[in-house]
């Protein structure tokens, strides 16, 4: 069990890729099924429980159009088995649609996931747009 958290933070990048393409199906499969489950939105917003975060999710996706890209760099992570998070940026270059030229975007952002019936569940994201500095 000790790797599989890394296996799943490899799995987490794709989901990010899936997502700024306009697919939240990924993403659906990795988010909390049952509450607590909380994100705090890059414009300010925060959304509480796993509901009303699952259906935030899909509707954002919805705002990105193919042919984007993204990573995520992380600058620390860890678990004990039951709880994991990462912390670090995201790194994409999104196309949102209505816009013609693509995005670029470096998000600050930790996560933390619970693990619940053998899967890693995310259960709280807190993205924010990085400074330029």
């Amino acid at each position: 069990m000790s790797d599989d958290f890394h296996a799943f933070i490899q799995k987490r990048k794709e989901v990010a890729r899936a997502y700024v393409n306009g697919d939240a199906g990924p993403l659906e499969a990795i988010a909390a099924a049952t509450s607590p489950a909380s994100f705090f939105h890059p414009r300010g917003a925060v959304v509480e429980g796993a509901d009303e975060v699952l259906a935030r999710y899909v509707d954002d996706a919805a705002s990105f159009g193919p042919g984007g890209e993204s990573d995520i760099e992380i600058i620390h992570m860890g678990h004990d088995g039951k709880f994991g998070y990462w912390v670090g940026y995201q790194n994409a270059t999104a196309r949102l649609k209505g816009l013609p030229d693509p995005v670029p975007m470096r998000l600050r952002v930790t996560e933390i996931f619970r693990r619940s019936n053998g899967r890693w569940q995310l259960v709280h994201r807190h993205a924010d747009l990085a400074d330029k500095a």
